[in-house]
């Protein structure tokens, strides 16, 4: 059972030495199937549009104080995309200054391998998810730092298939 509510609130929210907000995304990524359902080597990763806007970027929020980081990750997908996945090994950490906030924000991204893609979700009425090329996804994210992450995806996906 799927619960259909996302959280709401920051009273659990974690925050790193200095103050900032802790952050945990995922960058939800598959293979692409064709029509006879036979996997290809097109590596396709999904973005989801902001909450208040058109702007594109991968799923993300607060990291609770009542969840590992891996749990924040996959609550995250789950809410703002309607995904659900093997949760892999983090690609990395980053600090950057929140837009809103004008503090420094500590984010914590990892890869998401999607098993299932849910046709009702918390946040589909306030969010659009599109599944897109690399290329593509790094063309209209958002925020740098998850464009590094998408970069060490990219990579660390390509060294495996050549293992």
């Amino acid at each position: 059972m799927v619960c259909l509510a996302s959280r709401t609130g920051r009273d659990l929210q974690r925050y790193n030495t200095s103050g900032g907000r802790q952050v945990v995304g995922c960058i939800p990524y598959r293979y692409k199937e064709d029509t006879d359902g036979n996997v290809s080597n097109e590596l396709e990763v999904l973005v989801v549009s902001s909450q208040k806007g058109q702007a594109l970027m991968f799923p993300k929020g607060g990291w609770e104080l009542d969840e590992s980081v891996e749990e924040a990750a996959c609550r995250e997908s789950l809410e703002e995309a309607g995904v659900i996945g093997i949760i892999e090994h983090e690609l990395g950490q980053w600090s950057f200054i929140s837009k809103r906030h004008g503090t420094y924000y500590e984010g914590h991204m990892f890869p998401l391998l999607v098993k299932e893609q849910l046709d009702s979700w918390p946040e589909k009425d306030l969010r659009r998810r599109i599944w897109m090329n690399v290329a593509e996804a790094r063309e209209v994210c958002q925020h740098w730092w998850m464009k590094e992450a998408l970069d060490i995806l990219v990579k660390r996906l390509s060294l495996q298939k050549n293992t």
